[in-house]
């Protein structure tokens, strides 16, 4: 297919060859048997139109809007056919189909009510890709997109490939996922993930972060998914439960965010030490897993690695506590909890404090 410099994302692959599954929502992980009482799927012919624009039914359940070409679809009784990413979001919806068919309604009403009042935009796949292609033409410099790969401490000289799909969530913005080669070796494939936020009439970047980089096998170059990921990808790995409990990833969202926007004009995260009073200006490198709870305090905390600006080894392991007070996740406390010090020529990280003594449990 030919496509334009930025077009629009309508592949399925949510692993961007890594896989050929299509992006999932978070009920995917979850694979009972539909019960007796569910309406059996009728088959229809692909490509097909689909309700919602084409989007996932199950995704947007839970706010998540997902493209799809509507390969795998259900067609209702009343013979509208609803379109879903995957065959487990299939038949993870059609498990009640009824209630959630309702739920994506009522999200696709609160969307475009939102929209009517003039408060936000209601935006489109189209905008995102031609916000991701200004992002690009602005830190493209002869010829190549210029990125600062903070995991490899170097900045990547890219060329855009296309857009590979874009995923949305209600409430934590927009994230395209897009390819790009090396400058000089095109079989080097990365995948390359941006984050927009709706902030009013536009969509503002909050962060660029690579998923998937090349390694070499032999002759060949093969792409390879990062570990952690980032936090946007593992709703699609949840199993269903009740949203109102406090997952991982929301955690973790609420400390990327607030990364994003206290970062200074070098792009580093300033940091007191609460031991020397000094403020360190630091380069997030990766927020790690797992998140942890206080069950006593009911605060939320998790470890990141930071790395002293134009240094290879010297790395910080930073905590972030995380509280609910308000109704709403947010940092209030950025504590050095590992400090680099140098023993015989090596790197290492001493720590400041330990959790020892504390009620703690793991949040998935």
């Amino acid at each position: 297919m030919t496509r334009a410099p930025i077009l629009s994302a309508v592949a399925a692959a949510l692993l961007l060859g890594l896989a050929t599954a299509g992006p999932v929502a978070a009920e995917d992980a979850a694979t009972p048997a539909t019960p007796a009482t569910t309406p059996a799927p009728s088959a229809t012919p692909a490509p097909v139109k689909g309700e919602f624009d084409n989007s996932c039914a199950m995704g947007l359940t839970e706010g998540q809007t997902i493209k799809t070409d509507c390969s795998v679809n259900w067609t209702a009784p009343d013979g509208k056919v609803y379109c879903f990413s995957s065959e487990k979001s299939k038949e993870t919806f059609l498990k009640n189909a009824e209630a959630n068919l309702k739920k994506a309604q009522d999200f696709r009403a609160a969307k475009a009510s939102g929209a009517a009042t003039g408060k936000t935009k209601n935006f489109t796949e189209e905008d995102v890709n031609a916000a991701v292609k200004k992002a690009v033409d602005e830190r493209t410099k002869d010829g190549a997109f210029v990125f600062r790969d903070p995991k490899l401490n170097a900045d990547l000289h890219l060329i855009f490939d296309e857009i590979k799909v874009v995923r949305g969530m209600e409430g934590y913005g927009w994230f395209p996922s897009v390819i790009f080669h090396d400058k000089d070796e095109p079989k080097k494939k990365y995948a390359i993930d941006f984050w927009f936020k709706p902030d009013g009439k536009d969509l503002k970047l909050m962060d660029i972060r690579v998923r998937g980089g090349p390694k070499q096998e032999g002759d060949s170059w093969v792409m390879i998914t990062r570990s952690p990921q980032a936090w946007w990808w593992l709703p699609a790995g949840e199993h269903p439960g009740d949203m109102e409990v406090t997952r991982a990833w929301q955690v973790m969202s609420a400390i990327h965010g607030y990364i994003a926007t206290h970062k200074d004009k070098d792009g580093n995260l300033p940091i007191k030490d609460d031991k020397t009073g000094e403020i360190l200006p630091l380069e997030f490198v990766e927020i790690h897993q797992p998140v942890r709870h206080l069950k006593k305090e009911g605060e939320y905390f998790a470890c990141t690695d930071f790395r002293k600006p134009g240094s290879q080894d010297e790395y910080y392991d930073i905590d972030f506590w995380v509280n609910q007070k308000t109704g709403k996740l947010e940092v209030d406390n950025v504590k050095v909890h590992k400090v680099p010090v140098q023993e015989d020529g090596v790197w290492t990280q001493v720590p400041r404090y330990t959790f020892d003594g504390m009620d703690i449990e793991e949040t998935n």
